[in-house]
């Protein structure tokens, strides 16, 4: 009986933070559409990543209303100083206020906002709003994945049609069986996006090059996975969040039977 009780403390737990996660994203969503292509106070993070008032803006929107209503959970987000307090805590925010800031920042509409709740290194909840394309992808753990309330799988079949597949073109060339020329879908400069438009089908697959971080994939993770897809490294592990090393290697998603199919090629001929 204990462990039923607890099962439904569980799923009613959730319910309340899909239903806060939802509209926080949506209100975030609607703040950075409200910055965009306005002049903004913008600089340089690290080596070359672009940062602007606008992803402060909206990461303390989100930190402000997820944290307060979870005040237990732990915090991870490409805006905020790292604090490892979250690598004890069973369920986490991952979050990019602003995935393709360098899109935002030169008028171009291919952006989003993407957070995910991890729970023990998975995700469990995922939202992933791009307010220009009015694209709200949502996903829960075993309830599917539904794009603006409506229910959508990724692509069946294992065949390779290269212009319903985007990345990096050198890495995509490697699955191509001749040396013939490859056209390949234009390049979607969010991340995030880019793996979830592999859920509704606009995409076979998606790649993504190294070192992305858990905030360009964690929503994406779940998004693609709740739509009947796959997503993991090239040798078909999961990826797993909210760990002390928040970088990952080469990913690929696709639906269940093409990724599986590429993830074979990529067995037999590895990367170097």
């Amino acid at each position: 009986m204990a462990d039923v009780d607890a099962n439904a403390t569980g799923e009613a737990i959730l319910t309340r933070d899909a239903a806060l996660l939802q509209e926080t994203v949506r209100e975030a969503g609607a703040l950075a559409q409200s910055m965009f292509r306005t002049e903004l106070k913008k600089w340089t993070k690290g080596a070359s990543s672009p940062v602007s008032e606008a992803d402060i803006a909206v990461n303390d929107l989100l930190e402000a209303r997820l944290r307060a209503a979870t005040p237990d959970y732990g915090w991870l987000s490409e805006e905020s100083a790292d604090d490892e307090v979250r690598l004890s805590r069973r369920l986490t925010w991952i979050v990019d206020p602003i995935d393709g800031t360098r899109n935002y920042l030169n008028g171009h509409d291919e952006w989003c906002v993407s957070v995910a709740l991890v729970e023990d290194a998975s995700p469990v909840l995922a939202a992933v709003f791009a307010p220009t394309s009015d694209e709200f992808f949502f996903a829960a753990r075993g309830g599917g994945t539904t794009l603006n309330e409506v229910p959508v799988r990724a692509t069946a079949g294992s065949e390779l049609d290269f212009s319903r597949v985007a990345g990096p073109k050198p890495l995509v060339e490697r699955l191509k069986p001749s040396l013939g020329e490859i056209k390949l879908h234009p390049r979607i400069g969010s991340l995030a996006l880019r793996l979830c438009r592999v859920s509704h089908g606009a995409l076979d697959a998606a790649f993504a090059g190294g070192n992305s971080h858990d905030w360009d994939l964690a929503a994406a993770d779940l998004i693609v996975q709740e739509a009947d897809g796959r997503m993991s490294d090239l040798s078909g592990d999961p990826i797993l969040y909210n760990r002390r090393q928040v970088t990952h290697g080469v990913l690929v998603a696709a639906g269940r039977d093409r990724h599986a199919n590429i993830v074979s090629h990529f067995r037999n001929r590895p990367l170097p």
